[in-house]
């Protein structure tokens, strides 16, 4: 069923397509030319003044180009792949458009299908008109797509004409228009331009098509007889963007986007001291020297030295503890991955937080199979009970209970253990309404045993209003279990080591055998059993309940069916009944096969209550304090440890009790803006601690040092003073921890960083990094930063002359020719690094950075200790900074930060074995660099984004030719 589209106006309603008919062969309906409103839709709404900035920043832009008649018979056609999304507003969000689309390209007619998916298109040009008069245009697509069309020739003058959807589910596979006409001269040129959005499904297609304003005409598909190129892109580099021209329609919002209020949901996005922590001005180095003693930094949990197998660096690899929150748990994505609470899915569904709350009880609250306990006959296989044992028999009927109809059970006493079938487990589930009944599988042809200590049959007080009944016979659930009912309620029997020897012999009537499927036989466990002595001739009633299949009736009980108090039993229905009981519920407007309104109530069952006022008691636990620093690689979607408060409270009352004592207590603590802790339980805890102070009263100044907790003393450990300590066997303990200053763990605020990338055909991805690039000198007035791009021989578009162009403070160019080499143009661009003592920044095309990231980069790297590994969060498709839909990346190591003169000593990359591939070379350097002594420090970063991206034509990837038809 297709929606229908609505008119940009207010005062245009919604037309109705009756036949989806194709635009090429029959016509639209022409029901839109009932409908009132026939303004022109540029007067029935009025511009918004976002939308006036927009034309005027625009028109500044605007480059005139020459048009020449060689460009009649096709239309500039830009394509936008890898962005999911059904809307134009969405195609609008995507990080490239309009002016850096995957391939630029060009189309003969108005009427394209690719059969791709999750792209968007633009198409402009100019049309010619085929006479002077009145035109009306329609537009069709899957899915939804807007016409703009120009009163003249100036881009800048497109309106929107006619559109299919505004929020991607609206489709027309048939010529939609408003009443609305365009008057059009056969002597000009008019600049149109068409936006397409497709997403993942669907029959992909946009077709324009017009007609004279003459009632009865059909729409015909603007072909190439009446188009002409905007411009000729063949001789011109993907980054050459100057010549694209740039409209309201490739800039403007929607009225409703315009309007909304809506944000993003994500925790992240909220505004953190972090994100500007960069722009206040550092201490004095010399307000910080021997505020603490210092100490020899060597924790426990290095590896240098210590033989690693291939890729088991991952285990090496430690989190480290923040405060305060810094929101990088992605609650808005917990949807998909649950990751955050411990217990598996199997286990909450079985028994969900008992750990953490508890129902209150109450005097009635009871669980519904067992409601007085205590009255309840027991059976089990208790050692101690076996005397006292009661077990089920079926007695013969005496004359009078036989003309009745009824079989009684008698209670004996054995010595024998009772153990459940597999069967008897499975109907007590069924029977039982519990909330979260443990699922039971039985295989087939395999013999199982479910042992108890004690099984409750109880017997349920039946409702005061009912009359006294005959007690009914019992009714097989399954082979040898039965469901016996009296005035005091059910009880369930089993008999099925019994049963199987009853059948062998013949004792029982042949309409108690139930034919079990196929593919679920059942083989009851052997027991020792004695035989029952049933008369062949006793008479059952059956519930009313139940039905049984004529076919299997003995002769003397098919004489009898016409009898109101005999029907079927058919004892399988209870099992089904359980079933409809926890059968999906319907979708909305639909209704289920088992919904209430095709079951009639049965007799004898009720419906289970629901008890509203039912309270609970809570066992407070904080999950984040649950969670180890292990990194978990199967969890992407929690944020960084959390660090308690408390702890975080103690250590810096004392740091700046120090620092006042060090420089006459001129400095106040305005805000705790980050600390990050790396827990060492058998040595002493490293933190990062960052402050915001207030410096005499005057200037506000930032603290980021490196300080430590030393809980053990090892031999080792110098220029301490004169401290007493106690003697331990493998070193000293301190009777209190002592807070110090780690040697060789200091982080230089000036030290240069080199972003390394190698690169070949991405231009719109290599114009990206540049920008971004620019932006982070603009914003940091930091000059301390270089880029070194690898080029494989583009050929999309001239990075050097980017390079050149641009505003970065340093940069560097190296072309390199054959195929595409991760690590091989990772290392040639660290090989042109001179200052050894440098950072180099392990880098990727994709990444949008936060303006932090050359401070995040300085202060977790240190020469010789320490190596940095971001976690970068990777965005779904069609996800922006914005909106930040996505998990973090917990398994990939390319994103590294690490000293130079440590990347030479571990070797560099691995250009030898990550020859003519790429996947794996991060893990395999992660082992080199923890066997080096080196730690690495893991923390998922604020803004820190992987843009989404297919590999569908990056770097040597061959490009099938697309089939014809």
């Amino acid at each position: 069923m297709e929606k229908q589209a609505e008119g940009l106006g207010s005062g245009h309603k919604k037309l109705s397509h009756s036949s989806p008919s194709h635009p090429d062969r029959e016509e639209s309906s022409d029901s839109g030319e009932e409908t009132q409103g026939g303004d022109e839709l540029g007067e029935a709404g009025q511009e918004s003044r976002g939308q006036t900035e927009i034309r005027k920043l625009l028109s500044q832009k605007f480059l005139k180009l020459p048009w020449k008649p060689e460009y009649k018979g096709q239309a500039n056609l830009h394509v936008f792949e890898d962005w999911c999304g059904s809307s134009v507003s969405q195609l609008r969000k995507n990080l490239h458009f309009p002016l850096y689309p995957h391939a630029r390209t060009t189309v003969k007619k108005l009427a394209v299908a690719p059969k791709w998916k999750n792209y968007g298109l633009r198409i402009f040009g100019f049309i010619h008109p085929y006479k002077d008069g009145d035109f009306q245009f329609a537009i069709a697509s899957d899915d939804n797509s807007e016409l703009w069309l120009s009163s003249d020739e100036n881009p800048l003058n497109a309106r929107l004409l006619v559109y299919v959807g505004r929020v991607g589910t609206e489709h027309f596979t048939n010529f939609y228009c408003l009443l609305n006409t365009w008057l059009l001269m056969s002597s000009r040129r008019y600049y149109f331009e068409i936006l397409h959005k497709q997403d993942e499904k669907g029959s992909d297609h946009v077709e324009v098509g017009w007609r004279p304003f003459l009632p009865g005409l059909k729409y015909d598909v603007i072909d190439s007889a009446y188009i002409s190129l905007y411009t000729d892109e063949s001789s011109l580099k993907m980054n050459s963007v100057k010549h694209i021209p740039q409209t309201l329609a490739s800039h403007t919002l929607s009225l409703q986007e315009v309007h909304s209020t809506e944000t993003h949901t994500a925790d992240m996005l909220k505004p953190d001291p972090r994100d500007t922590f960069y722009k206040i001005p550092m201490i004095e180095l010399s307000r910080l020297d021997r505020v603490l003693p210092s100490c020899l930094y060597s924790p426990t949990y290095i590896v240098k030295d210590f033989p690693i197998a291939r890729y088991q660096g991952l285990q090496f690899v430690y989190l480290s503890y923040v405060y305060p929150n810094d929101f990088t748990r992605l609650t808005h994505m917990e949807r998909e991955n649950k990751c955050f609470y411990r217990e598996s899915p199997v286990y909450l569904e079985k028994f969900g937080f008992y750990k953490y709350m508890k129902m209150d009880e109450e005097e009635d609250d009871r669980p519904a199979f067992f409601p007085n306990p205590d009255e309840s006959e027991e059976v089990g296989d208790d050692p101690q009970t076996h005397a006292g044992q009661r077990s089920l028999m079926w007695v013969p009927l005496s004359p009078v209970q036989q003309s009745n109809k009824v079989i009684p059970l008698r209670l004996s006493k054995t010595s024998k253990t009772f153990q459940q079938s597999p069967l008897y487990a499975l109907a007590n589930q069924i029977l039982s309404n519990a909330a979260h009944p443990a699922p039971i599988v039985l295989k087939s042809n395999q013999e199982k045993e479910i042992k108890t200590n004690k099984i409750y049959i109880t017997r349920p007080r039946p409702p005061k209003s009912r009359p006294r009944e005959v007690p009914r016979p019992p009714v097989e659930v399954f082979p040898g279990v039965f469901l016996y009912q009296t005035a005091r309620g059910k009880k369930l029997v089993d008999l099925s080591s019994r049963w199987k020897s009853m059948k062998k012999h013949g004792g029982l009537p042949l309409f108690w055998s139930i034919p079990l499927r196929q593919n679920h036989q059942i083989v009851p466990t052997d027991q020792e059993h004695q035989d029952l002595e049933v008369s062949p001739s006793l008479s059952f009633k059956i519930s009313h309940s139940a039905s049984v299949d004529s076919n299997d009736l003995p002769p003397s009980s098919l004489d009898k069916t016409d009898d109101p108090e005999i029907q079927p039993t058919k004892a399988s229905e209870m099992a089904e009944e359980s079933q409809q009981r926890r059968a999906a519920e319907p979708e909305e407007g639909g209704v289920s096969q088992y919904s209430y309104e095709d079951t009639e109530p049965r007799p004898g069952w009720t419906e289970e209550a629901i008890n509203w006022q039912r309270t609970f008691t809570v066992n407070p636990v904080d999950f984040e304090m649950l969670r180890s620093d292990w990194n978990d690689l199967r969890c992407n979607v929690s944020g960084n440890l959390q660090l308690a408060e408390n702890e975080v409270v103690d250590v810096l009352s004392q740091y700046i009790e120090r620092l006042n004592e060090r420089n006459g207590g001129i400095y106040t603590l305005l805000r705790i803006v980050n600390v990050e802790k790396r827990r060492d339980s058998a040595r002493g805890s490293r933190y990062l601690v960052e402050l915001e102070l207030m410096e005499a009263g005057k200037r506000v100044v930032r603290l980021s040092e490196y300080i430590y907790l030393l809980l053990h003393r090892s031999r080792q450990d110098e220029g301490l003073g004169s401290r007493e300590v106690a003697s331990t066997p493998w070193g000293s303990h301190w009777p209190k921890p002592l807070l110090c200053q780690p040697a060789m763990l200091q982080w230089r605020h000036d030290v240069m960083v080199h972003f390394v990338v190698p690169v070949k055909n991405q231009a719109r991805w290599v114009q990206q990094f540049i920008s971004d690039m620019e932006l982070l000198h603009r914003e940091t007035k930091d000059d301390n930063f270089s880029i070194i791009i690898v080029d494989f021989e583009s050929e999309d578009m001239d990075v050097e002359q980017a390079l050149r162009d641009s505003t970065v403070p340093r940069y560097e160019y190296l072309r390199r020719e054959g195929n595409f080499e991760r690590s091989s143009g990772l290392q040639m661009g660290v090989d042109t690094i001179e200052d050894s003592h440098s950072i180099v920044f392990l880098c990727d095309l994709h990444i949008h950075f936060p303006m932090s990231i050359l401070e995040s980069i300085r202060k977790h790297c240190v020469e010789g200790r320490l190596a940095f590994a971001p976690i970068v969060m990777r965005l779904d498709c069609g996800s922006s900074p914005l909106q930040p839909n996505g998990y973090w990346e917990v398994n990939g190591f390319g994103l590294f930060g690490i000293y130079k003169s440590d990347f030479d000593k571990i070797g560099g990359m691995n250009t030898e074995e990550f020859k003519d591939r790429w996947g794996g070379e991060d893990w395999e350097f992660l082992d080199r660099v923890l066997q080096n002594g080196l730690e690495v420090e893991r923390l998922r970063l604020r803004n820190f984004y992987h843009y989404y991206h297919s590999k569908r034509g990056m770097w040597n990837s061959p490009i099938k030719k697309p089939t014809q038809g």
